[in-house]
């Protein structure tokens, strides 16, 4: 019993003198202060199937990272890819990027944007509007999402949710 005491005594004193440690950590490295991350949700890069003439809008959320709010809008990114892609879905033939309301999304030099007021830590989506191709066979596109880097800030991309196969049976 007495061995028990002291040994409940010891640890409790030295719990009580770690815990006291007052440490100065430093906030981060500046150049890291204005780089953000975005990324699909659920955080993978899997396919999703869906029938070429479902009539609701496909839904892919993106998360932003961000820890600050800032004082500009930053902008992430994301394009359609067909690389490797056999029979790949066409864009105004099997389907449309459009916005919530359903009107068509135009891209700008083949990318799409996404704003981010503040840079605040933010879900958003990306719509897709399948346009019901009669056309035999199923057709695949790949939506992916791309660093953009500006003189303000960089959003990047996370290697395990940046591209979202699409495909359209």
């Amino acid at each position: 019993m007495k061995t028990t005491i002291i040994l409940s005594a010891i640890i409790l004193f030295l719990c009580a003198i770690t815990a006291c440690e007052d440490k100065d950590y430093p906030a981060g490295l500046q150049e890291y202060d204005n780089h953000y991350y975005i990324a699909y949700v659920p955080y993978n890069n899997s396919k999703v199937t869906v029938n070429r003439n479902q009539t609701g809008l496909v839904k892919f959320p993106v998360q932003f990272h961000s820890a600050f709010v800032r004082n500009y809008d930053a902008v992430g990114m994301y394009t359609l890819n067909t690389t490797g892609i056999a029979s790949p879905a066409l864009p105004g033939q099997d389907f449309n990027i459009v916005d919530k309301n359903g009107n068509i999304i135009q891209p700008v030099d083949g990318k799409y944007s996404m704003t981010f007021p503040q840079a605040k830590k933010v879900r958003d989506t990306i719509y897709v509007k399948l346009l019901n191709n009669t056309l035999p066979g199923t057709r695949t596109i790949e939506i992916n999402l791309i660093e953009n880097v500006t003189s303000e800030y960089s959003v990047d991309t996370m290697s395990t949710a940046f591209k979202r196969p699409l495909e359209i049976r």
